[in-house]
């Protein structure tokens, strides 16, 4: 039996060598589908694991009690939009005071502004650093790190002392060639100690995550003071699986401090860190299968053209069919030898096409700044669809093969 195969491996290569241009089409043809397909499958890969890792740096096991934003609600038909109010200071001091759900770390932080200027010695920023008021918890909360230097302590944030933590950004600009640590940086006229540098976050759609400055939370609110500011609290729980039960617990602990009747909705949101993530990712889903619809279309063409050829070069080798069976080859040999032909033909179509597919895919991730991954997926896509795409394709020319009939065969000229 692995003779027999053998030999027809050897003969299906042979008329692969014989018909070469033919070959080398054929197989471009089926390498432009797969390249199609296995393509926008390494750039929606990429793409995942782009906003996987952009959204890691808002923190593991954590959740966020938030403001809703402006929310649209339906009533009899017709839509009405709601506002919800802000979490204020008070509001925020005592969820912190009141949840005391085991194994969970509260933070409270707020925005102070986006737009300020900070200055070292005698040079200064544009106006476009973001200025976070925080506690000491934060940092670990929001999945942030220090490069270098220290996090704030419980000393720092209860005695409101004028340390901050900047961006991985300040050491390429601002504070350029110097140590940033123990320096003094001016922000609205007050002097800062930099006690430590965040790493590098990148941005997050468009929004750079390293030109910030944390200070403490006290400090930024006798700074920076406006109305109506909305504070974020950040819960995070040492254990995943306990995070249902802590939400539930979070949800009901801010119900009672807005005295909220069990008849009333939720005027906030309880925001798991992995959500919105989620939320992007399920829409990824969609582009996968857009690339499945246009790989299958055009593997389609593909099956179709390799078909055909396959006719063709049965018609062509109706004399070679015909000796082989006068000296006895059996009818499934026959179909065999042509269906082996066959595959082989869509195997190399299919390889072909990964190579083209993940090096488009890698020009194109690389273009966007997609951190790219190897499709393994798609790449067993690839060979699975190649492989059907070759037995569909080949099953009808390796049947008419085998039934020719061999005193017919030996007359075709």
């Amino acid at each position: 039996m692995f003779k027999l195969f053998r030999e027809n491996v050897r003969i299906a290569l042979g008329s692969i060598r014989t018909q070469l241009l033919r070959t080398i089409l054929t197989v471009l043809i089926i390498a432009i589908g797969i390249t199609a397909l296995v393509g926008i499958l390494t750039v929606v890969s990429a793409l995942e694991n782009t906003i996987s890792t952009k959204f890691a740096s808002m923190g593991a096991n954590t959740f966020n009690v938030n403001q809703y934003g402006n929310t649209i609600r339906r009533h009899g038909g017709e839509e009405r939009e709601i506002i919800n109010p802000i979490i204020s200071y008070p509001e925020a001091v005592a969820f912190k005071n009141k949840y005391k759900y085991p194994l969970t770390e509260t933070s409270l932080s707020f925005t102070a502004t986006s737009i300020a200027e900070v200055k070292y010695e005698a040079t200064k920023t544009d106006p476009e650093i973001t200025i976070l008021g925080v506690d000491e918890p934060f940092i670990t909360n929001s999945g942030l790190e220090t490069s270098s230097g220290r996090n704030f302590t419980p000393f720092d944030i209860q005695n409101n002392t004028y340390n901050c933590i900047v961006g991985s950004d300040f050491e390429k600009g601002l504070l350029k060639d110097v140590n940033p640590i123990d320096k003094i940086i001016s922000i609205r006229g007050a002097k800062f100690k930099v006690i430590g540098v965040l790493k590098e976050k990148g941005s997050t759609f468009g929004n750079s995550q390293d030109l910030r400055i944390l200070i403490p939370i006290q400090v930024a609110r006798s700074l920076f003071t406006a109305p109506k500011i909305n504070y974020t609290i950040s819960v995070m729980v040492a254990q995943k699986e306990m995070m249902d039960q802590a939400i539930d617990n979070a949800n009901s602990t801010m119900r009672r401090i807005r005295k909220l009747s069990p008849v009333k909705d939720n005027n906030f949101a309880v925001v798991r860190s992995d959500d919105l993530i989620n939320r992007i990712l399920s829409i990824t889903k969609y582009l996968g299968f857009a690339s499945w619809l246009i790989g299958i279309i055009t593997v389609l063409g593909s099956s179709i053209a390799l078909m055909n050829i396959m006719i063709v070069s049965v018609t062509e080798r109706t004399r070679e069919i015909g000796v082989r069976k006068a000296l006895g080859a059996k009818r499934t040999t026959i179909a065999f030898q042509f269906f082996i032909e066959t595959l082989l033909i869509g195997q190399l179509g299919g390889f072909v096409g990964i190579i083209f597919g993940i090096g488009i895919g890698f020009a194109i991730a690389s273009a966007m700044s997609f951190v790219f991954v190897i499709p393994w997926g798609a790449i067993m896509a690839a060979f699975i669809t190649s492989f059907i795409v070759a037995i569909v394709s080949g099953l009808y020319p390796a049947i008419k093969a085998a039934l020719l009939d061999p005193i017919e065969a030996l007359r075709y000229e």
